[in-house]
């Protein structure tokens, strides 16, 4: 049954600047996806991510160069291999699934098999800077339960050790987005021990980081940039011990549950993570983060502006989804 695909780009503003060691924004663009069939729509938002060789127009073109395609009436299964994973697959994925719930009266948590959604506590970011002003900013979310900490390479061990004082209980992740070389490692992971650190995500380039597998794991650490989809878990395994799923990543909700569940299986410790977004992206992702043992989430709470029927956050706890937004 064919169905009307729209595709529209929209800009958010970010509360203040958003920054990692690659730059930082004080906007974020989206994507969002649009199906509608007799008389149901449902909508899929993506983040077109530079890092990835992704834009705007790219996932755009992406997206109507299989037009004729989504609209004759794909399916899910379909899709996974219409597109290759990545932002177009996710905004079209999840409107896929939105769409389908509504149409069958349901919701897509009953349709992948979750009693009930259950409320989550997410990590707050806190943008890359000078240890004086990483400080500043931990100290104001020192009440928060979970802090993710980005760092940039030089520099981090004073970064670490000014985010733990000023927020000294905590749990601390910290994210170097590629940011470190196997100049720094030890001394950053000896930092980051020294901190109580939980976890250590994407410390080397990907492609660049067989030196992981001779490095001791006494902090789990994390793939982000080295993880795309299910078929990657088998070459990582003798360098990282817990993965980030983001489903800009996976190319949608359905390759999520995939890598989901054979990273459960093989024992990876699983986070779930975000691009930064609105509540619109991370109401699927929540379902992945159900049993997660580190949600990152927190894409809304760093925006100055977010969707109707937004997601309500209590400080750091997440409730599911309002189904006027997704799902």
């Amino acid at each position: 049954m064919t169905c009307r695909l729209s595709i529209e780009a929209e800009t958010f503003p970010i509360a203040g600047s958003f920054t990692i060691a690659r730059g930082s924004r004080t906007e974020v663009n989206v994507l969002t996806a649009t199906l509608t069939q007799d008389g149901h729509t449902g909508r899929g938002e993506c983040v077109p991510y530079p890092r990835y060789g992704e834009s705007v127009e790219s996932v755009t073109a992406q997206i109507e160069a299989v037009r004729t395609v989504i609209e004759a009436g794909v399916s899910i299964e379909e899709l996974q291999s219409l597109m290759p994973a990545g932002a177009a697959r996710n905004a079209v994925d999840c409107a896929l699934w939105d769409l389908t719930a509504k149409r069958q009266n349901t919701s897509v948590t009953d349709l992948i098999g979750i009693k009930s959604q259950r409320i989550l506590e997410t990590a707050y970011t806190i943008s890359v800077g000078t240890p004086e002003k990483m400080a500043t900013d931990a100290a104001k979310a020192a009440s928060r339960p979970l802090l993710k900490v980005k760092l940039a390479g030089n520099g981090d061990v004073e970064r670490i050790a000014a985010v733990r004082q000023a927020a000294p209980n905590s749990k601390l992740i910290v994210d170097a987005n590629e940011g470190w070389s196997e100049d720094n490692l030890e001394a950053n992971i000896k930092a980051c021990q020294q901190a109580g650190v939980g976890l250590v995500e994407q410390p080397l380039p990907a492609g660049k980081d067989g030196i992981l597998a001779e490095v001791e794991h006494l902090i789990p650490i994390c793939a982000d940039e080295s993880l795309h989809t299910s078929a990657d878990l088998e070459s990582l395994r003798n360098r990282y011990s817990a993965i980030n799923i983001k489903i800009d990543k996976t190319g949608g909700l359905t390759e999520g549950l995939k890598l989901l569940r054979k990273a459960e299986e093989m024992d990876y410790v699983i986070m779930v993570g975000c691009m930064l977004a609105t509540s619109l992206a991370m109401a699927p992702a929540m379902l992945l983060a159900q049993n997660a043992e580190f949600v990152d989430l927190d894409g809304p709470l760093l925006l100055a502006k977010d969707r109707s029927h937004a997601i309500r956050f209590e400080g750091s706890l997440m409730h599911p989804p309002f189904p006027q937004l997704w799902g």
